[in-house]
């Protein structure tokens, strides 16, 4: 019987011995997992910083952010301001990868880049799927003409020619400004070098195009003797900002304190000139 009675006691003891280390085992395995779920809570800017790499998406799109041919780095001016932006923030690189315009937005979400950076329109059906910068800039359609032209603005154009590109919505804006009586009349080119050609060359008194692309392709060839009309107020312009995701809150408000900081010291400015466009792209900070 006591034999029975001390086996019994020794049965008892090791159950309890059992059930502590059991209890010590899952104690640590609850703070492995509450390691673990601290892991995944580091903020998406802290994650860029300490990879060192910023991956932006672009569609490879001239001026806003392309690979220069030349040189093979990352320009443009979107390019310009993120790089700036990334730099003083303390990321030393900024790669970009290239994705069809459609799908930037669908990269981003998938968690295969970190922002968008396109010269991409803000919209409020875009902004329904990926949280939008303040506005970086606006553009829109611009007056183009000769550097000695007359021409200060649409109520010059009654008894002009103007060019428009075809399939594009500066060519029905140009359009729609005949049908008003407000331009005499309106020829139809393929591509935007034949446009800004014609009025080169005098085939038309001026062109209705796209601001950025005529500024840059103005500023970069020299046979060109054109200008941008200036002031002039987009009728069609759009705002715009680069894109993250929903969930990255804490980069979208370290690239915008660092994006007012560069308007406010001239930086935005200065690029938006250095590709062509003016004052009239201009966004002020904290818009």
């Amino acid at each position: 019987m006591k034999k029975f009675t001390k086996m019994f006691i020794l049965t008892v003891l090791s159950l309890v011995l059992l059930a502590g280390c059991s209890s010590g085992k899952t104690t640590n395995g609850n703070a492995e997992n509450s390691k673990g779920n601290g892991k995944s809570s580091v903020s998406a800017l802290e994650k860029i910083k300490d990879k060192g790499v910023l991956v932006v998406a672009s569609s490879n799109d001239v001026p806003f952010a392309y690979i220069d041919k030349d040189t093979k780095k990352f320009a443009g001016i979107d390019a310009e301001i993120i790089t700036e932006i990334a730099k003083r923030l303390g990321i030393s690189k900024v790669e970009m990868k290239e994705v069809k315009f459609e799908n930037l937005l669908l990269e981003l979400n998938n968690n295969r880049v970190d922002m968008v950076t396109d010269g991409m329109y803000i919209k409020p059906e875009r902004q329904k799927i990926a949280n939008f910068t303040n506005i970086w800039y606006t553009e829109g359609e611009a007056l183009v003409v000769l550097k000695a032209s007359t021409i200060k603005g649409l109520d010059d154009l009654k008894d002009k020619i103007v060019g428009g590109q075809k399939g594009t919505a500066f060519l029905e804006f140009a359009q729609k400004l005949q049908k008003e009586g407000k331009i005499k009349d309106v020829k139809v080119f393929n591509s935007q070098s034949e446009l800004l050609l014609a009025v080169n060359t005098k085939k038309v008194d001026a062109c209705i195009t796209d601001s950025a692309v005529a500024g840059y392709s103005i500023t970069n060839d020299k046979s060109l003797n054109l200008k941008l009309v200036s002031p002039y107020k987009a009728e069609a312009a759009g705002n715009i900002g680069a894109a993250v995701r929903k969930s990255d809150n804490d980069l979208l408000e370290a690239v915008n304190r660092e994006l007012d900081k560069l308007k406010e010291e001239g930086f935005v400015l200065e690029v938006l000139k250095k590709y062509g466009l003016n004052e009239d792209n201009f966004v002020p900070a904290g818009k």
